[in-house]
Parts: structure tokens; C-alpha cells; sequence
């Protein structure tokens, strides 16, 4: 929103988080179904645009796709052949929260259809899981649930990897970790994300407060701000930040397109 920073980009231009989000919201309209052969061709689509910033592990499983792996094949070889410590990056949460609008009231179903999505570029069970986690908990503040993560917590339970759980329990329990990091590790973009987007008191103040702790900015940022808006609704977004950002229209006709049955 200052504009010129790291990329040298234009204030309110969007990153690899929200474009990547807009393919998937833009399938399910089209579609009218989640279908993740046609998300995976818009990756690839987007990828040779030439983004001015895409993760290390979403190149390597789009690369794949684009020559010749099947969707639920290019992320699951990249996660095979990568190290633990590079292996589980946040680049499938930061994008999953619009399959949470058509899905809300099919929990079961927006388990499958984000861990799904996740799968296509990062097949680790900590990014697979963090999805479902995620946008468990954005279904729930949809629907005014007042334990909207212990809930989504519950509901994946003891399939959800040990680390991934534990790191987000504080959160659902309305505490503090000692430290919030804002690493591209998933685990620590979710834990941090959720515990701006849920226990701050305004989506601004959320987003922000995500923003300004540096590290992965927009990752975080993304993360805490689909939370925030899920509890705060899209009209306590300030005016000034819309009208900065060209994608505002279009995004606004997909979510009316998203709610139409729900």
C-alpha cells in the first residue's frame, strides 16, 4: 500500500498470494465445481506470465506441470525430492481461502477439496492440512461459530501432523505464543496469521499489524486478512485500500458469483 518497496512495485499492486487465489476463485465460477486439473493449468498460465515473484517450491511443481505431471503428481515428486527444511512452505495456504465460501456449509467436502489444492504444488502434510485447517476456521467465522479454529482443530484431529496442532492450539485457546516468527514455513505463517486475523479488533488492525512484522509480508499478511474478513465482513475494509487495487471489481463479482448458493 506505500508502494516502491522490496519488488519495486506500484502501491496497491498484488503478489503472487492474491493471483494465485484469483485462479482458483475464478475455476470454481467457471466450473461451477472445484476441479483441480483446471486450477493446476491456471498456475502453469500464470506462471508464464512471468510474476515478478513466485516460492521456490511452487516453480519447481508448476514447472512440472507444465511438462507433462499430472496435478496430483508435480507437488507430490517436488516434496519427495525436497530436503526438511524447504519442504513445507506456506505458498498453498496463503492462496486456499476462496474454496472456503462455496464449501462453508460441507465441512467434510472443504477438507478434501483444500488439502486438494494444497497438493498440487505442496503435498507436505503440514501444507495439506494447514489448509483445511485454515479455511475450517474462515467457514466457521462465515457462519458466527464462536470457536471457529478449536473447531476446525476438532474436526481434523488426530490426522493433522503433531506440529502443526501444537503450534496452533495456543491460538485457539485465546493465548500468546512466546514468539511469533514470519518464516515461510507454514506452521509459523499460520500460528502467526491466525493469531492476528483472530485477537486483534479490526480487520485493518489485523492486516496491518500481519504486515508490519516483516519477514514474509505478504504471506502473512494474506493469511491474517482472509481471517480478518471472514470476521469482520468486507465492509470494514478501509475505502482507501480498494480503490488502490485494480483487481477490486473483479474480485467483488467473483464473491457474488462464490455466495450465489450458499
Amino acid at each position: 500500500m506505500v508502494g516502491h518497496g522490496t519488488w519495486n512495485q506500484l502501491a496497491g499492486t498484488i503478489t503472487d498470494d492474491t493471483e494465485q487465489a484469483l485462479c482458483i476463485a475464478r475455476s470454481i465460477v467457471d466450473r461451477q465445481a472445484f476441479d483441480p486439473a483446471d486450477i493446476a493449468e491456471r498456475f502453469v498460465a500464470w506462471y508464464d506470465s512471468g510474476p515478478f515473484d513466485i516460492g521456490r517450491m511452487t516453480m519447481k511443481s508448476l514447472s512440472r506441470l507444465k511438462h507433462g505431471d499430472a496435478w496430483d503428481e508435480a507437488g507430490q515428486q517436488v516434496w519427495a525430492q525436497s530436503p526438511e527444511g524447504q519442504n513445507a512452505g506456506n505458498g498453498s495456504v496463503m492462496r486456499c481461502p476462496p474454496l472456503a465460501i462455496p464449501y462453508v456449509d460441507d465441512r467434510v467436502q472443504l477438507v478434501t477439496v483444500s488439502r486438494q489444492s494444497s497438493q498440487i504444488t505442496h503435498a507436505d502434510p503440514r501444507c495439506t492440512y494447514g489448509c483445511a485447517i485454515l479455511n475450517l476456521t474462515i467457514a466457521g467465522l462465515l457462519r458466527d461459530v464462536e470457536t471457529p479454529l478449536r473447531d476446525a482443530l476438532d474436526d481434523v484431529g488426530a490426522d493433522a501432523p503433531d506440529e502443526l496442532t501444537a503450534a496452533l492450539e495456543p491460538i485457539a485457546r485465546g493465548d500468546r505464543p512466546a514468539s511469533l516468527e514470519t518464516s515461510g514455513y507454514v506452521v509459523h505463517s499460520l500460528q502467526t496469521a491466525l493469531h492476528d486475523g483472530l485477537h486483534t479488533n479490526s480487520a485493518a488492525e489485523a492486516i496491518v499489524t500481519a504486515v508490519n512484522r516483516g519477514g514474509d509480508t505478504d504471506t502473512i499478511g494474506a493469511i491474517a486478512g482472509a481471517v480478518a474478513g471472514a470476521r469482520f465482513g468486507a465492509s470494514s475494509l478501509p475505502e482507501r485500500w480498494l480503490s488502490a487495487i485494480d483487481e477490486t471489481a473483479e474480485i467483488e463479482d467473483l464473491v457474488d458469483q462464490l455466495t450465489k448458493d450458499t
